[in-house]
């Protein structure tokens, strides 16, 4: 029987195993690489993934990381697929075709009605070698060293890999698109990823006497005292129009304080003029995307006027879940 510290020590070679399969990949990302990007960014139909057992059940995650981001995919179980089910290829797919061996028997009997359709083909296969290899219009080597059970046989790490070099392409495709966190809302309008990304601005935003308004004639120290009083690290500053004119924030006083060590500056000096700002109809992923740009923690919110309407913090972001 195995002691707790063998099983730790079992488990540890495992997760070590696994690491070096996928971190081996990186020397297999490349032209072909590209090559695969490039086919599956002009697909002008689906992408089609497919294959059998393990490599099937990877296949279907891929596909469905794909068509949460910006992707339409569809797994096809190679074995149904000569009993009808490969009806749902056409000529404008694109097929993804998973096997280890690349000699899958089920994949092998798909692969004449994909070259019938003429949809061209990525392979991800551990034998670029093998007949999946030569067959593919580009072949991702998803080989590994070995797998991670004792007897070295059980699909761990090479199932792994696949599913690594998977996300890989679905990552790289979506920003090759330019996939955003608006239209990732699109496809998660439920559940908790979608709740926090369904947030506009005015959900969250503080308004009225919550907002950190100052006059443009105040003096430095007072606005500093404004910035304490409301805990926001910053205050947005008006003129005698109530517009936005600037923003003061904890760092515009670090900074003010080391540029002049002796004496009071004027506010309209020290202040960041023409501030980063949102309309309060924007999504509130927006705004954190713009904090997390330009490294800044608050946004004050204009109407078409540029006249502040509210100020919108990183926590009430965190808090409704939107990061």
């Amino acid at each position: 029987m195995m002691t707790v510290s063998k099983i730790c020590e079992l488990a540890n070679e495992v997760l070590d195993t696994e690491a070096r399969a996928v971190l081996g990949l990186k020397r297999n990302i490349g032209e072909n690489f590209e090559h695969a990007i490039d086919i599956l960014y002009n697909c002008k139909g689906r992408v089609i993934v497919t294959g059998m057992g393990k490599s099937g059940l990877i296949g279907k995650k891929i596909a469905a990381t794909m068509s949460s981001t910006g992707t339409p995919a569809y797994f096809l179980h190679p074995a149904e697929s000569t009993h009808g089910d490969s009806g749902v290829i056409t000529r404008n797919d694109v097929i993804i075709a998973i096997s280890n061996s690349g000699e899958t028997q089920e994949l092998m009997n798909l692969l004449p009605l994909i070259k019938r359709f003429g949809c061209p083909m990525i392979g991800m296969t551990g034998n670029i070698d093998s007949t999946l290899g030569k067959t593919s219009e580009v072949v991702l080597d998803i080989s590994v060293e070995k797998e991670a059970d004792t007897i070295g046989k059980v699909p761990t790490s090479s199932t792994t890999a696949t599913l690594a070099m998977g996300d890989a392409l679905a990552v790289c495709l979506m920003e090759k698109k330019g996939f955003t966190k608006e239209d990732f809302l699109m496809f998660h309008p439920s559940g908790k990823l979608g709740k926090g990304l369904t947030y506009k601005v005015s959900d969250l935003m503080l308004t009225g006497e919550r907002m950190p308004l100052v006059d443009i004639n105040m003096s430095f120290p007072e606005v500093i005292s404004k910035i304490s009083e409301y805990k926001l690290g910053m205050a947005m500053i008006l003129d005698e129009n109530k517009k936005l004119v600037g923003v003061l924030t904890d760092g515009d006083i670090r900074r003010t304080l080391l540029k002049y060590p002796a004496s009071i500056p004027e506010l309209r000096d020290v202040m960041t003029i023409n501030p980063k700002t949102i309309n309060s109809d924007s999504y509130a992923a927006s705004a954190l995307n713009l904090m997390e740009k330009y490294s800044i923690t608050a946004l004050a919110v204009v109407d078409e006027n540029n006249c502040p309407v509210g100020v919108i913090h990183i926590h009430d972001l965190l808090r409704a879940g939107v990061a």
